[in-house]
């Protein structure tokens, strides 16, 4: 018998962050625990909260599961009837962290990757452009991810861009613009080296880019949750996001991967921020992927013990011991 323990926590923000239609002071995440036998397996779900997913709805579909499942494969199949984001991400990579301690395997055996240090985006936070250009002088790393918005999209990049000749720049623009603005920036943004530019356009409405020719690349985030999403972007992005909270946690986001890879996609490996839990099978996902985003712990004011570690905009994964 497979024990499950659920349990919600809070962590709050180092301080604000602030996007083009939100900001967020803390983060609220469900925690799924696994037991079998002297095995614990563990994962976190924080949800899609653009789509009135939370831990919370998470945690109370969980707790109609029951206290556990007969088998890994009872679990697995439980999982996969899951409406909650929040729930079915915690729940598949609870198993995939049990899975590992059970085979005494670790995870980037299971998954054909590897566990060294990922370089990794850090983010700066929307604010007034000279604002954000202090954090940026902040970061010891060279890759940075600028929150911005359609009025100020330009002068946020360029003044990044100022104090920071050295860094790889990506910009998240969140849905904020429309083609017209597009069209307008996306120049000025490649003259000042953005090596890609985060879902410009709000999703549903985003067909218009098959008639146009971005002179920057261009990444699907909330226009991409599942490999079942992947193939209608095709002519519309360059890139696609996979954050595992979206994609149904470890199993969803290896085949939206799969897929993405089959149809010509680069790939982003993405959080929506998390703890260390959550950045554990991320990572381990990333050596797969050409660009990684996951700073959450770094946003946090705090952490788990025996975390992920970074340094110099590298992250290397959390010991087996924590997951996977």
């Amino acid at each position: 018998m497979i024990r499950m323990q659920v349990s919600q926590t809070s962590w709050p923000l180092k301080k604000p962050l602030r996007f083009a239609f939100a900001g967020l002071t803390g983060i609220d995440v469900v925690t799924v625990e696994l037991t079998l036998g002297s095995w614990r397996g563990r994962g976190e779900g924080i949800g899609v909260f653009f789509r009135d997913d939370t831990p919370l709805k998470g945690a109370r579909e969980l707790a109609a599961l029951g206290d556990g499942f007969t088998s890994i494969d009872a679990a697995e199949a439980a999982c996969g009837h899951l409406t909650s984001y929040a729930a079915r991400n915690a729940l598949d990579c609870a198993l995939w962290d049990l899975r590992c301690k059970e085979a005494s395997t670790p995870i980037c055996e299971l998954i054909g990757s590897h566990g060294g240090p990922v370089s990794t985006f850090e983010t700066i936070s929307l604010d007034a452009p000279e604002v954000m250009a202090a954090a940026a002088r902040m970061v010891a790393g060279n890759h940075l991810k600028l929150k911005v918005d359609a009025p100020g999209i330009v002068e946020q990049v360029r003044a990044v861009r100022n104090v920071r000749g050295d860094a790889i720049l990506m910009a998240d623009a969140n849905q904020d613009l429309d083609l017209k603005r597009l069209r307008e920036v996306a120049p000025v943004l490649a003259e000042l080296g953005l090596v890609m530019l985060e879902q410009p356009l709000p999703a549903g409405e985003d067909g218009c880019l098959a008639d146009y020719q971005s002179p920057i690349p261009l990444c699907a985030d909330e226009s991409c949750f599942t490999a079942e999403h992947v193939e209608r972007l095709v002519g519309l992005y360059d890139s696609v996001n996979i954050k595992l909270d979206k994609a149904g946690g470890l199993t969803g986001a290896l085949a939206l991967l799969a897929e993405a890879r089959r149809l010509g996609f680069g790939i982003l490996v993405g959080c929506m921020a998390g703890t260390s839990l959550s950045m554990a099978p991320a990572l381990a996902l990333a050596a797969q992927c050409d660009f990684a985003d996951l700073d959450g712990p770094l946003l946090l004011a705090d952490d788990y013990e025996n975390g992920a570690r970074y340094l110099n905009g590298a992250v290397q994964p959390p010991p087996t011991e924590f997951w996977g």
